[in-house]
């Protein structure tokens, strides 16, 4: 299998690429992936991929089954969303939305998912199972579409015991993948911290409380914990 797994990424490369640079060109923001949740559904409709358009409001999500459907149920899962940047590269596919751009290669993720979906379904009847592929919306906003999308239950009827995620990582050669136990990525979380200060008369700061010095100091001492107190190793 591995040889007509290989034939037909060759056979499906231009029409991933041309998708790539569709998606490239037509960036949309966390949670607003109207026309690129249109874009994945229709691509799955053209192949007559089972697969459901709506969850979470722009996520798709599409089922390859295998013989003997139920053995073995995985998940695949990309994100689609783009960042608040403006494109600075002259390419043909640059970005036609004006401040918005796919920075972190979410339309990558998007293509070769969608890629990988094709060729599952012309393998079909030669494994065992089924494959839930997940296009996720609104990876880089909180509280995330994943988040979101599991609420609405894309991880039910059928539950997949194990789920695979992927993110492009330029310094690695084309054709090669990176693995390692535990966490690989990082990622952010978003805290709010309110500093109340108290106003006075510029002749008597000693009975003022300064926000600002406040907010100051502490972005500082914040920055620290990891440049001096957390352990590298």
């Amino acid at each position: 299998m591995k040889e007509q797994i290989q034939a037909l990424a060759r056979q499906f490369h231009a029409d991933t690429v041309a998708n790539r640079r569709h998606l490239h060109a037509h960036p949309e923001l966390s949670f607003q992936e109207v026309q690129t949740g249109k874009f994945v559904a229709a691509k799955l409709a053209e192949l007559g991929i089972e697969h459901k358009h709506g969850i979470a409001a722009n996520g798709v999500v599409a089922l390859v089954k295998g013989k003997n459907p139920r053995k073995r149920i995985i998940a695949l899962r990309g994100d689609m969303d783009a960042l608040p940047i403006r494109e600075a590269n002259n390419v043909s596919y640059k970005s036609q939305n004006e401040g918005v751009m796919h920075a972190c290669g979410h339309d990558v993720h998007t293509s070769s998912l969608l890629g990988t979906v094709r060729i599952l379904h012309e393998l079909r009847g030669q494994f065992e199972g089924t494959v839930k592929c997940i296009f996720q919306p609104g990876e880089e906003k909180l509280p995330g579409g994943a988040s979101i999308m599991i609420r609405e239950g894309v991880l039910e009827n059928p539950r997949p015991t194990s789920i695979f995620g992927q993110h492009v990582h330029p310094p690695l050669r084309a054709g090669m993948i990176g693995l390692k136990p535990g966490i690989y990525m990082a990622s952010a979380d978003e805290i709010y911290v309110t500093l109340k200060g108290r106003g006075g008369h510029g002749a008597m700061p000693h009975e003022c409380i300064d926000p600002i010095a406040i907010s100051a100091q502490l972005i500082v001492s914040l920055q620290q914990i990891i440049s001096r107190y957390a352990d590298p190793g």
